[in-house]
Parts: C-alpha cells; sequence; structure tokens
C-alpha cells in the first residue's frame, strides 16, 4: 500500500478484471503458446506503460501532446542504433537505453519551458510539429536510423529465440530467448507502472490534478504551474522512451513505421479514453481491449462472415467482412465514448 500510495481499484469489479489482466498476462508464454499470441501479450505490456506515461500528461496534468510517439521513438532508436553500431551486448543495450532518455528528457524540457506559456491548442500544434520534423529526420538520416529501411540487430544471445535457459520443458513450455524477453518486457513495464502509479498519488501528483482543474487557482495558492508541468512533461517523456526501448528489444527491429509513426499516437488517445482518462488503472484495461481488438477483431469478422454466408442471410457476410474490420473497431470506440464518456474505470467504479 505504501508503494501504491494508498490507491486501490476502489471497485470489486475493476478489481476482478485488473486481477485477471495481470494473471493472464504474467502467464501468457504457458496459457497460450505460439508465436502470435506472445506478440500480442508483449504489445499489451508496452502499450500499458505508454499509455500510462502519457495518461500522465492528459488525464492527471492536462496537457495535450502530440510529441509523446516522438520520444517513443527515440527510446527504440537509441536501443536499435547502439545494439546496431556496438553489437549484440548488455552494455551496448544499457548504453543505448540510457542515451536515449537524457536525449527525450531534454527535449520534453525544451519544450516544456517554451511551449507550456502558450494556450493549449497551440501547445498542442507545436508539439505535433515537433514530432513531425523529428519522424522525417529519422526518415533522411539513413546512415544513422537506416533511414525508411529502418535497422535490424541482434539482441544479447540470452533474449534470441534459438537460446534455452535449460533443457527440458516447463508445464509444456521450452523457456527459450523468447519466453525470457517476454518477461524482461513484463517485469520493466510492471515496475515502471507501478513507479507511474506512486507518482501521481505523491503531492505532486495532486497538484498536478490541481492545475488540471484550475491553473489560475492553484498559481494563486502559489505553485509554480510551468515548473510542474514541465516535471510532467519530462517523466512521461522518460517513460515513453522505456516503451520504445522495450518495443524495439522485442521487435528487433525499429522503424518509422514501428516507432514514429503517427497512428501510434492516436492508438493512444484512444486507447486513454476506452480505458478511462485520469486513471493510471485505465491504460491496463484500455491496452488490453484495444490491442486483442486490434489483433483478433478481423478473424472474428471473418468467422461471422462465413457463418451468415453459409446460413444463406442477405447482406451480413458483406456487412462483417474482414476487410471492414476498421469500421467495426471505429464503431465500438464511438459507442464507447457515448455510453461510457468515463472509459471502463469510470464505468466499473460507478458500479461499485
Amino acid at each position: 500500500m505504501m508503494i501504491l500510495s494508498g490507491d486501490g481499484p476502489r471497485s470489486k469489479a475493476l478489481s476482478a478484471l485488473l486481477i485477471v489482466i495481470v494473471l493472464v498476462l504474467a502467464l501468457a508464454p504457458f496459457l497460450f503458446p505460439g508465436a502470435k499470441p506472445a506478440n500480442v501479450a508483449a504489445n499489451i505490456c508496452i502499450s500499458v506503460l505508454l499509455v500510462a506515461s502519457y495518461d500522465l500528461l492528459l488525464g492527471y496534468a492536462g496537457i495535450v501532446s502530440f510529441a509523446h510517439v516522438m520520444f517513443f521513438g527515440i527510446g527504440a532508436y537509441g536501443v536499435a542504433i547502439a545494439l546496431y553500431g556496438l553489437g549484440a551486448s548488455w552494455g551496448a543495450l544499457a548504453l543505448g537505453v540510457l542515451a536515449a532518455i537524457p536525449v527525450s528528457v531534454v527535449l520534453a524540457l525544451a519544450i516544456g519551458l517554451f511551449s507550456l506559456r502558450v494556450q493549449t491548442i497551440f501547445f498542442a500544434m507545436m508539439t505535433l510539429a515537433v514530432a513531425y520534423a523529428f519522424n522525417v529526420l529519422a526518415s533522411q538520416l539513413s546512415w544513422l536510423t537506416g533511414g525508411e529501411d529502418g535497422r535490424s540487430f541482434q539482441v544479447p544471445e540470452i533474449l534470441r529465440p534459438g537460446f534455452k535457459l535449460f533443457e527440458g520443458d516447463v508445464f509444456g513450455v521450452a523457456i527459450s530467448g523468447r519466453v525470457l524477453s517476454y518477461y524482461l518486457v513484463f517485469v520493466v513495464c510492471a515496475l515502471l507502472f507501478l513507479v507511474l502509479l506512486r507518482i501521481v498519488n505523491s503531492p505532486f501528483g495532486r497538484v498536478l490534478q490541481a492545475i488540471r482543474e484550475n491553473p489560475f487557482r492553484a498559481e494563486a495558492l502559489g505553485y509554480r504551474i510551468v515548473f510542474h508541468r514541465t516535471l510532467a512533461t519530462c517523466l512521461s517523456a522518460a517513460g515513453a522512451t522505456a516503451a520504445g526501448a522495450l518495443s524495439a528489444l522485442w521487435l528487433h527491429y525499429t522503424g518509422p513505421d514501428t516507432a514514429l509513426s503517427f497512428s501510434i499516437q492516436i492508438d493512444v488517445l484512444v486507447i486513454v479514453v476506452i480505458g478511462g482518462m485520469g486513471s493510471m488503472y485505465g491504460a491496463i484495461a484500455g491496452a488490453a481491449v484495444f490491442v486483442l481488438a486490434q489483433n483478433y477483431l478481423q478473424a472474428l469478422m471473418g468467422k461471422l462472415s462465413s457463418a451468415a454466408a453459409d446460413a444463406g442471410l442477405p447482406l451480413l457476410p458483406g456487412l462483417f467482412h474482414p476487410d471492414r474490420w476498421l469500421l467495426w473497431l471505429g464503431l465500438m470506440f464511438i459507442l464507447a465514448v457515448y455510453f461510457v464518456p468515463t472509459g471502463i474505470v469510470g464505468r466499473l467504479r460507478g458500479r461499485g
């Protein structure tokens, strides 16, 4: 409770949902062996950290920023450049992470100091411009980043798929480098999530919420608004950088599409809204729902379309065609915003 600062889910239904999600993620390699389930589970873990770090900005500080994907990309490229240039060693991996985080924090500090005094919409547009410029820069510096093709690289031997920790299986699953990579991602994401949860429930987090609700009153009470917002931006950037580094380590590849695409930023915004803005627990619920839908909705619609066609039902086979999965995902998001504006966490907390 001291680690969490006494902030529990405050709902039996939400507690049960979070316990199920965390247990499934913790046991994913044993419950769902195979490449795709492991990839989905790893993406959920990384998305939880990325969304939680963004919610620190949007949900707690009330800052709308489109530069979050840039910090994610810095973490991914930091790991990729270090492992590609220095070789597959733990020292190169540590150097990549330790170089990427200060770069992100310095950029976040610059953005905070020069931009957070302007109005919300102008700040959002400025962060969008900075993120777009960084995307173009990464694509142009092909000698460093690999350009549009990105960088493929080797990871330390213990994390490679061909590595086996020991002979024999555990509950029918070989403890390979891929399994160890997954648990590295899972453990780091869990620890950093707890750090973010502690931050938002500290006195600093309470001040951020006060600034979000009424910045003029907070300033009148003596709180330095720019300082707190800038610090929140730096902490959020560090969390996103760590998520980007884990993503690169899991994929063994970094490129503009996987690390700097604006669609990543849109996905983060959608997950924040689905899970519940201003609640770290919303990152867990929202990421699980969104990533599962993103990976399995198309296959589910294919089965529905085939079943409707076999039953001779009119219109439904075309309506549920797998190619229209993004349409249905968008409709689900619209319905969620309309009927559950407080997100999954808000809804479950309201039910008790």
